[in-house]
């Protein structure tokens, strides 16, 4: 039991674990986008200021005499190598463009587009040449672009990282899990072992000196029923032997064995699709458990008082098994949590039935296993889905 309560003490420190790395994550994005965006602004309007330098230059370039220092007016204009601009006239005629990436095809058109769009990127900046102007449009520079994408792009990388940090908690948890599931069933396997050999064999010899006796053929069921029970707890972790067996009478066998030991006020009914049998792949020591777990839980539910019906449908690919009762429900925000080791609404229990029946089925048979439907005061469904 120490190393149950082990197993649940790592669970909530995986759930820690997993808060801290989501608000360091959140706390990295939100740090990276604002100190981003404060760069992008400041590289920004340090783009501005070159453009207006270039503007500057290139009016003075149209302008200019034999007086004007042509080489230091050139040196401005192509020493812009990054940032795309359009020069246009005040009819937004293109004149010139630089650092603008052209189509093969329908060049005007595509012309047209970009100075409309960058009309409402960036204001336009003026070039005064007398009575008349020019207009420069521009883009931002490919590094600013890199600068605004650089948080979303660290997003994703992040994202990624905190994703595989989980499957990797995830995983740590369940390999604990099993292995406490596993150890524990086997050490009790072994532990029943020797006590039920010897009641066998006690049996054995009452049955010799008192053979009309019956009620050592009602113990020697019980003792029979231990045997059985210490088989399942054995096979837990094992590789299953799944074998072909009859649907029906391997519930009716559980269902019959539950019936017998529980009270009067409880029906338990069986509703198989026709009187033919369903074949079907199962351990069946195993699975008998699994009903067995249903139909008690359904008796505690009912408070020792009630209906439980199964009902047994086919496919062409699957058997479906529903174990409906008229018990207190579940809320749905437990309709997962109740299948999670630990996990118990009774004031007696260790809330390990459920977590293994879903093992058993999920793991074991390749199967599903889950709440379908509830309702409180009024009843739950569980349902089963085997391949058929």
């Amino acid at each position: 039991m120490r190393k149950l309560f082990s197993t649940l003490k790592m669970q909530e420190i995986s759930q820690h674990l997993k808060l801290i790395f989501i608000i360091i994550g959140a706390g990295i994005v939100v740090a990276s986008t604002y100190f981003s965006n404060k760069l992008g602004n400041s590289l920004a309007q340090e783009e501005k200021r070159k453009i207006e330098i270039w503007a500057e230059a290139t009016r003075q370039l149209i302008l200019a005499d034999e007086t004007t220092n042509l080489d230091f007016i050139i040196s401005i204009i192509e020493g812009n190598k990054t940032i795309p601009v359009i020069l246009v006239d005040e009819n937004d005629n293109l004149l010139s463009s630089k650092n603008v990436k052209e189509p093969v095809k329908n060049i005007d058109v595509f012309y047209r587009k970009e100075i409309n769009r960058l009309k409402h990127k960036n204001p336009a900046i003026e070039v005064k040449l007398g009575d008349n102007s020019q207009f420069i449009y521009y883009d931002d520079s490919s590094l600013l672009k890199q600068l605004y994408y650089f948080p979303y792009i660290q997003l994703g990388i992040i994202f990624f990282f905190m994703l595989m940090a989980f499957f990797a908690f995830s995983s740590t948890k369940k390999a604990e899990q099993n292995r406490v599931w596993v150890g524990l069933s086997k050490e009790t396997a072994h532990q029943l072992g020797t006590p039920i050999s010897s009641l066998l064999a006690w049996v054995d010899l009452l049955k010799m000196k008192h053979e009309e006796d019956k009620m050592i053929g009602e113990m020697s069921k019980d003792v029979n029923r231990l045997r059985i029970i210490a088989e399942r707890f054995s096979k837990i972790g094992s590789v299953p032997d799944l074998q072909l067996v009859s649907l029906n009478e391997t519930i009716q066998n559980a269902v019959q064995y539950i019936s017998n030991r529980t009270s009067q006020k409880v029906k338990i009914q069986c509703h198989f699709p026709d009187k033919n049998h369903l074949f079907i792949k199962l351990n069946v020591p195993l699975f008998e458990w699994v009903i067995e777990n249903l139909c008690k839980n359904s008796i505690d539910a009912m408070d020792g008082s009630g209906k439980i019906y199964l009902y047994i449908t086919k496919t062409d690919k699957e058997c479906i098994i529903d174990v409906k009762d008229t018990g207190k429900g579940i809320e749905r925000r437990n309709y997962k949590a109740i299948f999670t080791p630990g996990f118990t609404t009774k004031s007696r229990g260790w809330g390990l039935g459920l977590s293994l029946a879903k093992r058993i089925i999920e793991e074991y048979h390749s199967g599903k296993i889950f709440v379908k439907s509830s309702e409180i005061n009024v009843g739950t469904t569980i349902r089963i889905i085997l391949k058929a």
